[in-house]
């Protein structure tokens, strides 16, 4: 019986440390995600293409488990990044590349945006450390 307590008393000091039973999936050393277009600053027509660049490691789509790599998620217009251990959300703001995409087009009304990319695993969560693009700002026409 005492082992069993310790046990669970093992169990709920990882979840309320981690809050997860899954470990974060680590990132390769020096990976880089960034976005290729549009720039920094440019003024552009909606739907914009996004176009994803990434060094260091590879991408491959939701659901595999496959080392030194992960699938991009494009935040659009977001002030703070979520808890980044759990999965990323998935609404207007947080657009998921599951496929393994490496480009999309996306529908942005008038005015300024904000785009950044994150790398997330097999489920979604945020790699460790966090391989993340520079925010960028761009106008809508």
């Amino acid at each position: 019986m005492r082992v069993k307590s310790i046990f669970l008393t093992v169990i709920l000091g990882f979840f309320i440390v981690t809050g997860s039973i899954f470990a974060r999936t680590p990132s390769p050393e020096g990976a880089q995600a960034y976005i290729i277009s549009p720039a920094d600053g440019d003024i552009v027509n909606s739907p914009v293409i996004v176009k994803f660049g990434l060094k260091g490691m590879g991408v491959a789509p939701a659901g595999i488990d496959k080392p030194n790599t992960g699938h991009h998620h494009l935040l659009i217009d977001v002030v703070d990044i979520p808890s980044p251990d759990k999965s990323l959300p998935a609404d207007v703001n947080f657009k998921h590349f599951g496929g393994g995409q490496t480009e999309a087009i996306v529908k942005l009304p008038p005015g300024k945006h904000t785009l950044q990319l994150i790398m997330g695993d097999k489920n979604h969560i945020p790699l460790f450390p966090l391989v993340m693009s520079k925010k960028i700002t761009i106008e809508v026409n």
